[in-house]
């Protein structure tokens, strides 16, 4: 089968109820990126940046995949989908994509402070004040924050340029690194973009435009990419 690679960000878990950062009453408006999502916020306040990854994790438990988290589940059928997101959220790997790369971590885990390879799956739980990894040192959200640098990055690379088809989806194609992928797709190879607000992507590639929102998106772009192997 061929691979279809897919590049998911906040817009992609919109429909199930997880705020985005950006948009109008979004989390950016609630919290300064540079307090609760940044290495120097972590040092600053580390209590307030618990909580609000604590809270997080509580949105989480009680949010469920959406249309376009299936959809893409049922894309595995036809092709080898390897799914790069640039979300913290577990709704991929609950829908049931097997093959899912989170690019700036995963809410449902936690790591030392010191080693970023020591990582502990806590689930929905929150990470309570003074809790110490096994090596003593802060237990911290399993987060990449804005300072830091995305250890995934060169795997994720490495995907998008074996991609038969690539698809971008809820992004806005804006944050580096993850940016930057578009750049290591082959030259042929289809690029589509699903999103319901105009985006524009600095790219040579060809892009067939979805101007929809990630459920209806993705039962579009299920249709074209059957046209496409028919």
């Amino acid at each position: 089968m061929k691979n279809l690679v897919i590049l998911t960000g906040a817009g992609m878990s919109a429909e199930s109820g997880i705020k985005t950062f950006r948009d109008s009453g979004g989390l950016w408006e609630q919290y300064k990126v540079e307090v609760v999502a940044s290495i120097e916020g972590w040092y600053r306040n580390p209590d307030l940046v618990q909580k609000f990854y604590n809270d997080r994790r509580r949105q989480l438990e009680k949010a469920v995949p959406n249309a376009g988290h299936t959809g893409l589940k049922e894309l595995e059928k036809m092709f080898d989908v390897h799914i790069i997101t640039q979300n913290v959220d577990n709704l991929h790997e609950r829908a049931g994509s097997t093959d899912v790369l989170h690019l700036h971590g995963l809410l449902t885990q936690a790591r030392s402070s010191k080693n970023p390879d020591s990582v502990i799956d806590i689930g929905y739980r929150e990470i309570v004040t003074g809790e110490k990894a096994a090596d003593g040192s802060p237990l911290r959200p399993n987060i990449v924050w804005f300072g830091e640098a995305v250890p995934a990055m060169e795997a994720a690379a490495d995907i998008a340029s074996k991609a038969d088809f690539f698809a971008v989806i809820g992004t806005s194609l804006n944050v580096y690194p993850a940016a930057g992928l578009i750049h290591y797709v082959p030259a042929d190879t289809p690029v589509f973009l699903i999103d319901p607000k105009p985006v524009t992507v600095f790219t040579n590639h060809k892009v067939d435009y979805i101007s929809e929102g990630a459920g209806k998106g993705v039962a579009i772009l299920t249709e074209k990419l059957k046209q496409l192997t028919s």
